[in-house]
């Protein structure tokens, strides 16, 4: 396992559409063992592949400590209710800005075996799976943002 370096915004890899992952072959297996290890030591809650410059369908999210979800070709199923809340991103430092996601989204996927599953999630787990789904679409939160806060202005 490695950590990746992130790419920032302004790196083209970031607004590209991903193609989808169509074999889980041992590079695969890698990527997402290094995305692991590269979202822990950035201290985040979610990472996709073109955040460490790869154009394929798969994010990582880690919102309860030890709960990490692999996501290989994710879809979002079902979506629920309204939340409009602070976002940042790990590409986008020192960038914050409010967001208007829904409540609870169910998400479709594949995991490191090739088998398909589901996951929901409501208010942060909701946030950060819509966050990293819309990398894959080269979609970042300030497209979407409702408005964009200055970084003094949020309390620690």
């Amino acid at each position: 396992m490695a950590i990746r370096n992130i790419v920032k915004e302004g790196d083209p890899v970031l607004r590209g559409k991903c193609r989808e992952v169509t074999e889980i072959t041992s590079r695969i297996i890698t990527l997402l063992d290094d995305m692991r290890e590269t979202l822990h030591a950035a201290d985040g809650c979610g990472l996709a592949a073109p955040q460490v410059g790869i154009k394929r369908r798969i994010a990582v999210v880690e919102v309860d400590e030890g709960d990490l979800i692999e996501l290989i070709n994710p879809v979002i199923i079902a979506k629920d209710g309204h939340q409009r809340e602070l976002e940042g991103c790990l590409s986008l430092p020192g960038k914050w800005g409010y967001t208007e996601r829904p409540m609870t989204v169910t998400v479709k996927a594949c995991d490191r075996n090739g088998q398909e599953f589901t996951v929901t999630g409501s208010g942060l787990k909701a946030r950060a799976l819509c966050h990293e789904i819309d990398h894959l679409d080269g979609v970042l939160f300030t497209d979407v943002a409702v408005k964009m806060v200055d970084p003094s202005d949020i309390e620690g």
